[in-house]
């Protein structure tokens, strides 16, 4: 059955929906020989290529549940190459076998903090997805003069120049000097949104870290650079925050008939009908 070759990328462990349409619209991806365009199927049979390497469609990676909690430091980009050979997040992760890793969002140049990395292409494309508005958590330290009328625009609503913006929460973490503590919640994903809505308020965010993604914490002690793999309960709270099948159903779906040492399907032998002890009358 043909399906749109952007969730047949995810499931193959390629890229996310999202990543996998920006390379069918920047003309990265091939079908049978032919470039193809956004809405474009393809079948497991067909032969696609992303740039120019082919991509098994019918061979699903090995490692395609697993997610890492990566602590990343300033001055790393969130992309897999950078045209001016900064280091990249991708340079500290695990190698894989088969599939490859995929960030969740990303984190600008200047911002430190968790980003999870997964191999599960549908996973990475539901936790990004707008419509699931899963929480994030930001520790930001605010160079200026804050007080509860700023705090309280902040919570009602900014106008930014794409739309309007808010936090969920502000709580004060403390901090001495001219610069103090504070941790943030909002629901959206905009470029820089946390730092544009301070600086719409005419301070100066001077540290930026994110410390939690939905139900995931940036674990105390993780030094940047370092990454946790997610245990399989914590895998089953991601996938339950964006309305995925629990990987146990999964493995009991995708669990084969039980056969016999020549391959062929185990038989189930016929049930006989009891016979009545009791004789029929003449």
């Amino acid at each position: 059955m043909a399906e749109r070759i952007q969730k047949l990328l995810a499931a193959a462990g390629i890229a996310s929906r999202r990543e996998a349409e920006r390379l069918i619209e920047a003309g990265r991806v091939s079908v049978n020989g032919n470039v193809i365009s956004l809405g474009d199927k393809a079948e497991l049979t067909d032969t696609v290529r992303v740039d120019g390497k082919i991509i098994r469609l019918d061979r699903r990676p090995e490692t395609k549940h697993r997610v890492l909690a990566y602590h990343k430091p300033e001055g790393q980009v969130c992309s897999r190459s950078d045209p001016e050979g900064r280091p990249t997040i991708f340079d500290h992760l695990p190698r894989l076998r088969s599939g490859r890793w995929i960030n969740v969002g990303r984190l600008d140049i200047n911002t430190s903090g968790l980003v999870l990395m997964t191999t599960d292409g549908e996973l990475a494309n539901r936790l990004m997805h707008p419509s699931h508005e899963l929480e994030r958590e930001y520790a930001v330290r605010i160079l200026g003069e804050v007080d509860d009328a700023m705090l309280r625009r902040l919570r009602k609503g900014v106008e930014l120049e794409d739309g309007m913006a808010r936090f969920n929460s502000i709580r004060d973490a403390g901090g001495q000097g001219a610069n103090h503590w504070y941790h943030v919640t909002l629901q959206e994903g905009r470029n820089r949104e946390v730092r544009r809505l301070w600086e719409s308020q005419e301070v100066t965010v001077s540290r930026l870290s994110r410390v939690r993604y939905g139900p995931i914490n940036l674990r105390r002690g993780l030094k940047p650079g370092q990454w946790d793999e997610l245990t399989r309960a914590e895998i089953e709270q991601l996938r339950h925050s964006v309305g995925m099948t629990p990987l146990a159903e999964l493995a009991q779906d995708k669990k084969p008939a039980r056969r016999k040492p020549g391959g062929a399907p185990r038989k189930k032998k016929p049930v006989k009908a009891k016979r009545s002890v009791y004789k029929k009358r003449k």
